[in-house]
């Protein structure tokens, strides 16, 4: 059990997890996850972390499609911040107490401020890593906003 897991159960969230043999040499976590699954890659999501305005301990939490790439001025813009890049990996793992590429938007050390793409609103259920590197779990995207206490938003170009 992870504590992403954990955070679904202890609210009841309906839920259902995938496992997957993880490829350590897999350029892109998200994609292998998708193609592992069998599933499209516009319901799997990744979790990416990014720092406002120049400060690396400030950080939010952006979930976006897989093949997709974060805009940091939409990602800036959507945390009401004048600027925003990438997150140092140490930080992240440290702030989120997970592994880069087994990050969860669930179940964080420390509640940080989420943003979910737009694109998941359309979804029945999406997948997000269930904090392992090999391991998804699939919800509704309105369960993960209401346990992230996350926003809908634009992310990408």
């Amino acid at each position: 059990m992870t504590p992403a897991i954990n955070a679904a159960k202890k609210k009841k969230v309906t839920h259902k997890i995938h496992q997957y043999e993880h490829d350590p040499r897999a350029e892109s976590y998200g994609l292998e996850a998708a193609e592992a699954l069998g599933q499209d890659p516009k319901q799997v999501f990744k979790t990416l972390l990014f720092c406002l305005n120049g400060q690396p301990q400030n950080l939010a939490v952006a979930v976006l499609p897989v093949e997709h790439k974060l805009n940091l001025k939409l990602a800036a813009k959507a945390a009401k911040a004048k600027k925003a890049e990438m997150a140092n990996p140490d930080i992240a793992q440290k702030t989120t107490g997970y592994v880069v590429g087994g990050i969860s938007p669930l179940g964080q050390k420390k509640a940080l401020p989420t943003f979910i793409h737009n694109s998941a609103e359309e979804l029945s259920t999406m997948m997000v890593s269930a904090g392992r590197r090999g391991l998804e779990i699939e919800l509704a995207p309105k369960d993960l906003a209401e346990l992230t206490r996350g926003q809908f938003v634009e992310l990408c170009l």
